[in-house]
């Protein structure tokens, strides 16, 4: 996949070169080529601009990126007067000539421009660079907000799950691709090569990530995954550089002890649900003695909950950590009536149920200041993720085992809406 990159880069950067006048254009503002590609014709004129406009871009400093921004949002935006005079046309005639006057008015050509941008080779990437950077400077500026929904809308397609692939990461993969996963790596930290070594040569360990083919040395989300007989309450024990590795068939449990988004580009592009069921029912196809499926998962909002609802904690209390922590999972919800915790959020949303909770689970200094040292092992039932989902769709209500809805129980709270 690699190479078949390589050479269709290496061919259009010959065509392109070839094609293109002397000095290119260099000189031009670079809005005026975004313009140009959009009315543009030719496919050859059109790559050739496209190229220029996203090598241009890369090299461009943050108040030039955004002034592109900005022109782009405003000046290829819809036309709310053309939009609701061609959806009246449609109202009163439907056929397929009013829908597709109504279509294209309702699409901003800021669309069409990133669609073009993208038939360079490599250009995806590019793109998603090019949102990182939207969502770095755009802060809350409304028309940027809209330019990055049309961003939004496009990637959705583009990295739809049909189009990703899921490859195994080993100690033996490409060293590029074990460097990124040093560099990625959001939840426990891999603190050197032999950590890295630790996490993925033991015939106890796996990692899985998809890739994209149009970027295919760019892991897009990555899972870490521990094989272990019964389910752990310590991350630390979990990592212990002194742990004692088994063999994969002696293990009855897969816990995914971490899950790393790679690309900030791809925020709110959900990959994590699929990657998460992908790998399950790999693992169970390829180990008929794994019967649970858990996650060994972070409690990021409990200790900044806590003080908002000005509660008294402290991790040398873990039991009272512990039933605070349920408390919090089960209860503790969003102004729109959803889990608090955004980690609880992708789990049961994804199917999920709330399993265990652990006590002094997570003994970093990050661990005790973001949730007190506790962690939450979510259980996905795989015959009944499906139904969990849409149970928690509709109803959004928490399921979780007997226990932790005892430890919750124990807890007296003020009002467990945020505030």
């Amino acid at each position: 996949m690699t190479l078949l990159a390589d050479l269709l880069s290496t061919v259009f950067e010959r065509r392109y070169r070839r094609e293109a006048p002397d000095g290119g254009d260099t000189g031009r503002p670079l809005t005026d080529l975004a313009s140009d590609l959009v009315g543009s014709a030719g496919e050859t004129s059109g790559l050739a601009l496209a190229g220029e406009i996203l090598t241009r871009f890369a090299e461009l400093d943050d108040a030039q990126k955004l002034a592109f921004f900005r022109d782009i949002a405003t000046t290829m935006n819809i036309d709310p007067e053309t939009v609701r005079s061609t959806l009246d046309a449609y109202e009163r005639a439907p056929s397929k000539a009013t829908y597709r006057a109504f279509a294209t008015a309702a699409e901003p050509a800021r669309q069409e421009l990133v669609r073009r941008l993208n038939r360079v080779p490599g250009a995806t990437g590019a793109l998603v660079d090019m949102r990182a950077d939207l969502l770095r400077l755009g802060g809350q500026e409304p028309e940027l907000q809209a330019l990055d929904q049309d961003f939004r809308h496009l990637f959705a397609s583009w990295f739809n799950r049909g189009f990703l692939v899921l490859r195994p990461i080993s100690w033996e993969s490409p060293a590029h691709i074990l460097e990124k996963i040093i560099a990625y790596e959001a939840v426990h930290a891999i603190d050197s090569w032999d950590d890295l070594r630790r996490r993925l040569e033991p015939s106890d360990r796996r990692c899985f990530a998809f890739f994209h083919p149009s970027m295919p040395d760019e892991p897009l989300i990555f899972v870490e995954v521990a094989l272990t007989r019964g389910t752990p309450g310590s991350v630390q024990a979990l990592l212990a550089e002194d742990r004692n590795a088994m063999s994969a068939e002696d293990a009855d449990t897969a816990v995914f002890y971490s899950i790393s988004n790679c690309q900030a580009g791809l925020a709110s592009i959900s990959f994590g649900n699929s990657l998460i069921k992908q790998v399950a029912s790999d693992l169970a196809a390829e180990l008929s003695g794994l019967e649970t499926f858990v996650t060994l998962s972070p409690i990021p909002g409990l200790t900044r909950w806590l003080e908002q609802q000005g509660l008294s904690w402290s991790f040398e209390d873990p039991e009272a950590m512990q039933a605070l922590a349920a408390h919090y999972l089960l209860h503790a919800k969003s102004r729109g009536g959803l889990p608090y915790d955004p980690v609880a959020r992708f789990h049961l949303g994804n199917g999920a149920i709330v399993h265990a909770v652990h006590a002094d689970a997570d003994t970093s200094e990050n661990g005790r200041a973001r949730s007190g040292g506790t962690m939450v092992n979510y259980l996905y039932d795989l015959p009944r993720v499906a139904r969990n989902h849409e149970h928690f769709a509709t109803t959004r209500e928490v399921v979780a085992t007997a226990d932790v809805r005892a430890l919750a129980g124990s807890v007296a709270t003020p009002s467990t809406e945020e505030r």
